[in-house]
């Protein structure tokens, strides 16, 4: 994970704000103003505490008397008091409501712009990039991650601004009783606004970032476990499978309650800066002002801290925001392998090759040195190796999953590279070893290879596949729901349908890797004999470990440690 500091992931995340923008500008307005009415309801009622003791006739708000404000002559009248902090209360409901609507408003629009960002970035990663990756991980942070990241949208972004403005106000206000007593408003609300934050953030150092990493592995052992089970339970492994939950479930906890620490730390240091604060005024004042302006000055800082507050209560929670916020800007900010290519003259099949190829993975273990194969349009090119000879790796260049290191991959003699990825994908059809299915019926799986196919279309590209006839044995034929990753077939069902997809994609160039592997010799005969009968204008690289399969094939090769043989 690339590290960040806390002001780089929000400035990276302010900048998603833009599009709101105008959004983001009206609730900073309503919050100020709403904070502003409800500190002068306590600071109107200074005024009526003055009123009744027949101080009214003082000249209050710093020389300016509070009718001068209002273009009025005389000084406030209780009835005017009561009537201003009536409209206050009612105004400032209204506006808090309204802010808090706008916030969530944009925290949840760019939740959803956030998630397609997201899922954006994966697409183009896949599949080089999140091979072997931890699933669960992933899954957390599309998930909790994502939406922690509300938390900073909705209460992070506004209380600051809002914060900020409201201290400009209430020092220009304060300080025009003296100019000492606005500099120990700023004094104050700097150090709880800011300077607590700040040392809450560092005490709780890499808190935030261990507790999303031990979330997301978590999350990673639960998932893991799940589509476990059948052999946890055979081998009697459940026992050790929830120990091993627990102690990850502890750790977790142990992070959590050190953070909560932290938090109850923050809130006894902030209300004890507060009280300070307030003393300190109050002391201040009186050798400072007349008894008018000890009141409403005093009355004015212990009312106004409401926005500073809201930012001391940041300073724990905003390193586990940073993290969350850190774990999503990876992915945005991850280089894929390869790039999609557009803009270049669409391509038609007429044949391909791999021209003195060497790749190696990111590990460094080199699977193909120096190797080439011609494959002429409508032959089938049988390539035959042990586990490991890179047999599956070439098919993947063909797919450009992954990036040639030298040599050269092309399609009708035009680099893979200079292709349109869309063009190249519409020109290919791929069926690995293992076929992944989505939790869905057997006819939505099908229609992935092709949304608009007929029915009579899905049932002759399956009935090429050898599984139609088992299809219509199901309650619900091919409106069956396959279940989570097609866990209510079996490997030779699930690699059938896999085959039956590339039958309905109707690619001039299929790649077909270890297409009978989990079949038996008898459903072996039948899918190969489909193969040949559908030859017609087809080209074919069939992988595959059996020589038997090899039988269609105009051409096989035999691949050892990289390189024909």
């Amino acid at each position: 994970m690339m590290k960040r500091s806390g002001s780089v992931v929000m400035a990276r995340l302010v900048g998603l704000v833009k599009p709101l923008i105008g959004y983001m500008i009206l609730a900073i307005l309503m919050g100020l103003a709403g904070h502003l009415c409800a500190t002068f309801i306590t600071i109107f009622g200074g005024f009526a505490v003055l009123d009744v003791l027949g101080l009214s006739n003082i000249t209050i708000f710093g020389g300016f008397a509070v009718l001068d404000v209002l273009g009025l002559s005389n000084a406030p009248s209780l009835q005017f008091i009561f009537l201003a902090v009536s409209v206050f209360a009612l105004v400032r409901g209204f506006l808090r409501y309204a802010e808090q609507a706008c916030n969530h408003f944009i925290a949840f629009k760019l939740l959803a712009l956030l998630r397609d960002k997201v899922f954006t970035a994966l697409r183009r990663l896949t599949p080089a990039k999140l091979e072997g990756r931890d699933k669960g991980n992933l899954i957390s942070i599309i998930t909790s991650d994502i939406e922690l990241l509300e938390v900073f949208y909705a209460h992070t972004i506004s209380p600051i601004c809002i914060a900020a403005l409201f201290t400009v106000v209430m020092v220009g206000f304060i300080g025009s009783y003296h100019w000492l007593l606005g500099l120990t408003a700023l004094i104050s609300y700097v150090l709880v606004g800011i300077v607590i934050p700040i040392f809450t953030s560092k005490l709780s150092g890499s808190n935030g970032a261990r507790l999303r990493g031990k979330s997301g592995a978590l999350a990673s052992f639960v998932l893991d476990s799940l589509r476990g089970l059948p052999e946890i339970v055979q081998y009697g492994q459940g026992e050790a499978r929830v120990g091993r939950m627990n102690q990850l479930t502890d750790e977790l906890a142990e992070d959590e309650a050190r953070m909560k620490r932290v938090t109850g730390w923050n809130m006894a240091v902030t209300n004890t800066v507060i009280l300070v604060c307030n003393i300190a005024m109050l002391l201040l004042s009186a050798h400072l002002v007349d008894f008018s302006g000890v009141v409403i000055c005093t009355l004015s800082l212990m009312s106004s801290f409401g926005p500073v507050v809201a930012l001391a209560a940041l300073g724990a929670t905003l390193q586990n925001t940073f993290a969350a916020g850190n774990r999503v800007l990876d992915i945005l900010e991850e280089t894929p392998v390869v790039h999609e290519i557009t803009g270049k003259p669409p391509v038609v099949f007429s044949g391909a090759s791999a021209q003195n190829i060497s790749f190696s993975y990111p590990n460094g273990e080199q699977i193909l040195c120096d190797f080439s194969v011609d494959i002429p349009q409508d032959r089938i090119i049988g390539i035959v190796g042990k586990s490991g000879s890179g047999k599956s790796t070439l098919l993947k260049l063909f797919m450009r999953f992954w990036q040639v290191q030298n040599g050269k991959i092309e399609i009708s003699g035009t680099n893979v590279d200079e292709i349109n990825t869309a063009n190249l994908r519409n020109m290919e059809g791929f069926v690995t070893q293992e076929t992944h299915l989505f939790q869905d019926t057997i006819r939505n799986n099908l229609k992935i290879a092709k949304l608009d196919a007929t029915d009579a279309e899905i049932m002759a590209a399956c009935k090429k596949a050898s599984v139609h006839d088992f299809i219509m044995q199901l309650p619900k034929g091919y409106d069956t729901p396959v279940g989570e990753l097609g866990d209510t077939l079996s490997g030779g069902e699930r690699q059938r349908l896999g085959l039956a997809r590339a039958f309905l994609h109707d690619a001039p160039f299929l790649l077909l890797d270890e297409p009978t592997s989990n079949l038996d010799s008898l459903n072996e005969a039948v899918i190969l004999r489909s193969l040949h009968e559908e030859r017609a204008g087809k080209t074919v690289i069939l992988v595959s470990h059996r020589k038997s399969t090899m039988g269609i094939a105009d051409v096989s090769y035999s691949v050892e440690h990289g390189r024909m043989s």
